[in-house]
């Protein structure tokens, strides 16, 4: 049983009664997980959609990216929602889990960040950068390092390319890898640090203004809604993706977070 933490869990019944003691109506419970920031943020503005179309959710909040796979795969949790399709590929692929997108829903576009310098072209040669340790997120920093000229790679990486696929590198940048929870913290310790844009967000830094680099809004990084496979066809998870993807909760991502997160419906 994978131990959860949940900011707040909705207890409900799972039936409602009507007027005068006649049929009751029933509700779907969804247990959803969420990283902290964000991802559950909208989650929140889904709930009162969702609960519209009878499902209950109950949001359980992680502060990483390995846990809300492992409970969902364990079934404590019926859904999640924090990341995209190459990182959950590349979990099913390491972890055998028995998980899969149930549809897309928004875009968090990477940003390389610094405390210390204003703009890219100020960073030194020699300076010290970290990105994300797990495959999808490295390999996705390095993309965008690579696609602003500051670094090549060898042709041919997909979209998994690792620091051993660096084939030039003019500035002789030095690369750590570290948890990407804890890049934001990195800033302090480190000329400039790749950080995912829910993280970015809970420490304070605007993408559109803080970043130095930035992925573009198109990109194969979209976020989706995972279940698991045995519940892909079930009515839930169509009402659960339909509520997500509404023009209420659109408005809602536009209005509240200026452009960092980018509705992909």
């Amino acid at each position: 049983m994978v131990l959860l933490h949940p900011r707040r869990l909705v207890l409900v019944g799972l039936a409602v009664a009507a007027a005068g003691g006649s049929a009751r109506a029933e509700t779907t419970i969804v247990r959803i997980g969420a990283t902290a920031g964000p991802h559950a943020q909208i989650l929140e503005a889904v709930r009162p959609v969702a609960a519209r179309q009878g499902l209950e959710l109950q949001i359980v909040e992680f502060s990483d990216y390995i846990t809300p796979n492992a409970a969902l795969d364990a079934g404590d949790l019926q859904a999640n929602s924090y990341q995209n399709k190459p990182f959950l590929d590349q979990q099913i692929k390491d972890r055998g889990y028995k998980i899969e997108n149930a549809g897309f829903t928004v875009n968090f576009p990477l940003g390389i960040y610094s405390r210390r310098w204003k703009r890219w072209e100020d960073v030194p040669e020699g300076a010290q950068i970290a990105i994300q340790n797990d495959p999808t997120n490295g390999g996705r920093s390095l993309l965008l390092l690579r696609d602003a000229g500051v670094i090549g790679l060898r042709e041919g990486v997909g979209l998994l390319p690792t620091l051993r696929d660096i084939v030039s590198n003019l500035r002789k940048l030095r690369f750590i890898e570290i948890d990407a929870a804890q890049t934001p913290r990195a800033l302090d310790d480190v000329d400039a640090a790749a950080v995912n844009t829910n993280f970015a967000l809970s420490a304070n830094l605007n993408p559109s203004r803080d970043a130095l680099l930035r992925e573009t809004p198109k990109s194969p990084y979209v976020n989706l809604i995972a279940v698991r496979s045995v519940d892909r066809d079930k009515p839930w998870v169509r009402a659960l993706l339909d509520s997500y993807r509404s023009d209420e909760v659109k408005a809602f991502i536009l209005a509240t977070f200026s452009g960092a997160v980018l509705p992909s419906w």
